[in-house]
């Protein structure tokens, strides 16, 4: 456990580092998230920083269990009325080790994937540590689809890591980095283009 939270606290201090100089007005990009804009990202990236298994439940409920509702509730909340005082917030709550009901390798996959949707727009890369990714792209193959995985999908490809001991799934083939594969699971169409095999085409129609 301990392992997990120290990596998690490494990607949320990296990303501070990376945020710390941005222009004000790059905030206002569009992530790789949906709708989200950079800033938006940033301040989801608190709001699931702060949430506690209670405090999971209870908003659930009273989101009438939306999990997008609840999402947006998030953010609205902790969204600051400036850049900087969004990037305080992380500040903030970057040591936290609270967790809504769910895998703790989740939090992984939260710091990962959002980290990427928030520098990719940017122009900004990342050496994430493999077995981060690797433990993230683990997790999600394990997760359903209706909990934002991608269990269903590798029941009809094989994803291959170029760049890590991994094979995971049955069907044709999908290659690529381990952080490319765990994009494109994470339903980021822009991680296609990284990817190779004849099982490309069945993953771009699953996303």
């Amino acid at each position: 456990m301990d392992d997990v939270w120290s990596m998690v606290h490494a990607e949320r201090a990296a990303l501070i580092d990376d945020l710390e100089n941005l222009d004000d007005e790059r905030w206002d990009e569009p992530s790789l998230c949906g709708e989200w804009t950079v800033h938006d990202v940033v301040a989801h990236l608190v709001d699931t920083a702060r949430t506690t298994r209670l405090g999971f439940v209870i908003g659930l409920a009273r989101a009438r269990f939306d999990f997008d509702r609840q999402n947006a509730r998030g953010v609205e909340r902790e969204r600051g009325a400036s850049p900087q005082e969004t990037l305080e917030r992380l500040r903030r709550v970057a040591s936290r080790t609270s967790t809504p009901p769910a895998p703790l390798d989740s939090r992984l996959v939260e710091e990962v994937v959002h980290g990427e949707d928030i520098r990719r727009p940017l122009g900004l890369t990342r050496s994430y540590p493999a077995d981060a990714v690797v433990r993230s792209l683990r997790l999600q193959t394990r997760t359903p689809a209706s909990f934002g995985g991608a269990k269903e999908l590798v029941a009809r490809v094989r994803l291959t890591a170029a760049d890590a001991d991994v094979s995971i799934g049955d069907g044709p083939e999908v290659s690529g980095t381990a952080l490319s594969l765990l994009l494109a699971v994470s339903g980021r169409r822009v991680a296609l283009d990284d990817l190779d095999g004849p099982g490309v085409g069945t993953l771009a129609a699953a996303i």
